[in-house]
């Protein structure tokens, strides 16, 4: 953490451009143990206060720590026996559902025929070829990777947050004595706000979920949308992508819906509702709730999830926004690295220097 302001612009920039591409490659290369270790430490920021509360009321911390994975894993378990029991009532319907899917499909090929001049026959032989190459790849040796992985790291996730929190004093204590001992203060400011941030941004990405969750169900139950408390749910959960996972979690409504309900004013409704909760959510929620200790522009949001993505896929693009946090608040506090600070920041300079303004002002009266 030495100053670097002494040395030449092109050697700084030298090494900040190296030490991102190493970074980089290291989470594509190891995004199978990373992302789950990060997924893990965000859990156990989260989960510290509960387990915290309960030391301080006589409870043995091994005791404490099991108590709140527990909870935390019988919370999961029980969105998921929700979504599943959601699941098994639209099975249900599934005669109904292939009915008007082979009636759209009938109607699809009929238009290719008649504007394309594409036969039966040859539209039977392109879907056959796309069927051989999709049975191909999944009974692929790397298919299999990609479903059991998940898996793989669902089980070792709260193993990780276990230990993170038993641990949790020799891993502040490291990364106290890395650094020499006149940057202490510093290190400890900087390990204070990235856990101020975590704790805050997750409990925020909560309520805003739980918010969303019952705004999306409340108005397709109005629209008498089928399995509107599904759809609500699982586009609350995708919404958890930010920017991204709004505009998939409509798109797979209106899709659902279209089977169902064909007609354009339960679409036009359905679309006017997740339009309606995304501009609460963006206006109303985010600031309020999530935004008040994240502070990062729009620009470097969106591509970050866009490289996380990249990276990682959906974890990656789900642990991007905590990520660039953590990485504003040291860089806010390196000299050499205050001008990415500044870059990854939603402050423009007018802001900024008005913000100086009152501070000079503000000291002057005093």
């Amino acid at each position: 953490m030495e100053p670097t302001s002494a040395k030449p612009f092109y050697h700084q920039l030298s090494h900040s451009l190296i030490a991102i591409a190493l970074i980089t490659l290291a989470i594509y290369l190891g995004q199978d143990i990373l992302v789950p270790l990060a997924m893990a430490v965000l859990l156990a920021v989260l989960l510290r206060p509960v387990e915290g509360w309960l030391t301080r009321h006589g409870v043995p911390k091994v005791l404490s720590i099991s108590i709140a994975v527990t909870a935390a894993v019988l919370l999961l378990a029980g969105l998921t026996i929700l979504l599943s029991m959601q699941l098994s009532d639209f099975s249900d319907e599934w005669p109904k559902l292939k009915r008007n899917i082979n009636d759209s499909y009938r109607d699809i090929r009929r238009w290719i025929r008649r504007e394309y001049s594409v036969s039966y026959r040859q539209q039977d032989q392109y879907i056959k070829k796309a069927q051989t190459q999709t049975l191909e790849n999944f009974q692929s040796a790397e298919t299999i990777g990609v479903v059991t992985g998940p898996l793989g790291s669902l089980i070792l996730i709260p193993i990780y947050v276990f230990l993170f929190l038993y641990y949790r004093a020799m891993l502040l204590h490291f990364m106290i004595v890395l650094f020499a001992e006149k940057y202490k203060a510093q290190v400890m400011e900087i390990v204070g706000e990235i856990k101020s941030i975590i704790q805050s941004y997750m409990v925020g990405l909560l309520l805003e979920t739980g918010a969303v969750a019952i705004l999306n169900s409340v108005g397709l139950l109005i629209l008498n949308v089928q399995y509107a408390i599904l759809l609500g749910v699982m586009a609350a959960i995708l919404n958890l992508v930010p920017y991204i996972g709004g505009l998939v979690a409509t798109a797979l409504a209106v899709m659902v819906t279209f089977i169902n309900h064909p007609d354009g004013y339960t679409l036009a409704g359905v679309v006017g509702v997740f339009l309606t909760v995304q501009f609460i959510d963006n206006n109303l929620l985010v600031p309020l709730v999530v935004g008040s200790k994240v502070r990062i522009n729009a620009l470097v949001s969106i591509v970050g999830v866009l490289i996380g993505g990249a990276l990682a896929g959906i974890s990656g693009m789900f642990l991007s926004i905590p990520a660039i946090a953590m990485m504003k608040v040291v860089f806010d506090r390196v000299d050499g690295l205050k001008p990415w600070g500044i870059l990854l920041g939603d402050q423009t300079p007018e802001q900024a220097n008005n913000n100086l303004f009152r501070m000079v002002k503000k000291k002057s009266k005093e």
